[in-house]
């Protein structure tokens, strides 16, 4: 049965086996370790995983793949097909919960995909994602830089990155026009309280205001008082979203109270 990737859906099929190496190494695969895989596609790095781990849940949204997918992971009793869009099922219900979330991520889901995943789990102690690059690049990027964002102050609030692995066009089946790159990080300390992130996505979600003027857009505060906190953790009144560390938007959720 010849399977063809769905553009729509964002999928670029694993192929370059030389690459499993490198994720084991990456997410530290443990004998205990319980994976969440997105999007299994072929089925590659699935049986990869399930030769090494305890279980693998392996969430699927395109139906056409069962098949192909159940041919090629015969023999395994240690992985649960999921069908269904990863971004609406409640993955915070998968029994056992998953410790480790290890993917090939369709392009078109990643980004929010990894950002809810650090909201819902209480369990997931690692990520080994494969994404596009520029994706890559956002989740640690520098305050000030063009890729530097709210996906940036979320991700580095709750993880610190462990591995970054440039990975050519040629491994994946169609080959994409980009570059993708492995990501590999782990979570330090508890999780993002609601007042910050509520914080972070209105900083970030008009770019071009003053950071104080987002925060009474979306009625976070008034402006003044906004104003006011900028300036009691060092900033000037008309700072802007970009030039705030992520840590900085800890001790501006503070003082805003």
């Amino acid at each position: 049965m010849t399977v063809r990737a769905k553009k729509s859906l964002g999928q670029h099929f694993l192929v370059d086996e030389n690459l499993l190496g490198v994720v084991a190494r990456l997410a530290e695969l443990d004998p205990d370790d319980v994976v969440l895989e997105v999007g299994p596609g072929l089925g590659v790095l699935t049986r990869y995983l399930a030769d090494r781990v305890r279980l693998v849940h392996a969430v699927e949204l395109d139906r056409e793949l069962e098949e192909p997918l159940r041919s090629a992971l015969g023999g395994h009793e240690n992985v649960k097909l999921v069908f269904g869009d990863a971004l609406r099922l409640d993955l915070a219900s998968l029994e056992p919960a998953p410790t480790k979330l290890v993917s090939n991520l369709p392009y078109n889901v990643a980004t929010p995909l990894v950002v809810e995943s650090l909201r819902w789990s209480t369990t997931l102690e690692r990520w080994c994602v494969m994404v596009q690059r520029e994706v890559g690049d956002r989740f640690f990027a520098k305050p000030g830089t063009k890729a530097y964002g709210a996906v940036s102050v979320l991700v580095q609030l709750q993880t610190r990155r462990i591995g970054f692995r440039r990975v050519p066009p040629t491994a994946f089946r169609p080959r994409p026009r980009v570059e993708s790159a492995l990501v590999a990080f782990e979570r330090v300390g508890e999780r993002m309280s609601t007042r910050v992130r509520s914080l972070v996505d209105a900083a970030f979600a008009h770019r071009r205001k003053t950071l104080a003027n987002s925060v009474a857009f979306a009625g976070l505060a008034t402006r003044a008082d906004a104003e006011r906190a900028l300036e009691a953790i060092g900033f000037s009144r008309r700072a802007r979203a970009e030039e705030l560390a992520p840590d900085r938007f800890v001790a501006l959720a503070e003082e805003l109270g």
